[in-house]
């Protein structure tokens, strides 16, 4: 079986209580914490920025994924660096210098990924696959959590899928948006190796219950198992 990861999105997690939300999707068995950053000008939303990074950090030793879903890119990429990201992803139409851009979050010691929004088409790879540490595919288009998995993502999955192996480089292609129990293994199929999911896992639990999250990552193992 392949080297599957699991990434909760924090952005549906219970914000009064956030550190013992990331401890508990990870004490059951998730492997990356994923961070959504949205500025209310590239999509139509407002979330979290890097002291919340900062104050999660010291939570967990999990990876910190963060994607920026913010323009423009650069101003923020060290902030996140030294609020303790690990992985730094962004989309290219947030930024006049795509390959400047995977340059400065390397500088600030994080691994880079590039993010395709469900229209956005895959040439930007063709100058820059062999920067990347991380690929990631919407699902959906990005600005809210909950929403469905758009199938037209599963070929644009199998392609970056075939660019990566050829290029036999080792690169994280993520998926993003819609992901469930019910769907997880096609999406598998496909070519993903990362999966997020912020409302299937989040809503899945009670706050009372220090294993909430035991049950609903299990079944995302299990179906994963069927690949």
């Amino acid at each position: 079986m392949a080297n599957y990861r699991i990434a909760p999105s924090i952005l549906s997690a219970n914000f009064a209580k956030l550190g013992e939300e990331v401890s508990a999707v990870i004490d059951s068995g998730a492997d990356f914490i994923h961070f959504d950053v949205m500025d209310n000008h590239y999509v139509p939303n407002l979330t979290i920025g890097p002291l919340v990074c900062e104050a999660i950090r010291p939570v967990t030793d999990a990876i910190i994924d963060v994607h920026l879903m913010v323009e423009p890119v650069d101003r923020i990429v060290p902030d996140f660096a030294k609020a303790g990201a690990n992985i730094i992803s962004f989309h290219p139409e947030a930024t006049r210098h795509i390959d400047r851009t995977i340059g400065l979050i390397k500088e600030q010691g994080c691994m880079a990924g590039l993010v395709f929004n469900p229209a956005t088409p895959l040439n930007y790879l063709d100058h820059v696959l062999d920067k990347l540490d991380l690929v990631l595919i919407m699902s959906v288009n990005p600005g809210f959590g909950g929403q469905k998995f758009i199938p037209e993502a599963l070929p644009k999955l199998r392609e970056v899928r075939r660019r990566i192996d050829e290029s036999g480089r080792s690169i994280l292609l993520e998926i993003d948006g819609g992901v469930k129990v019910d769907n997880i293994a096609e999406i598998a199929r496909a070519g993903a190796d990362t999966f997020v999911a912020g409302s299937a896992i989040y809503s899945a639990g009670k706050d009372s219950d220090p294993h909430r999250y035991d049950t609903i990552l299990s079944a995302l193992r299990a179906e994963l198992k069927k690949v």
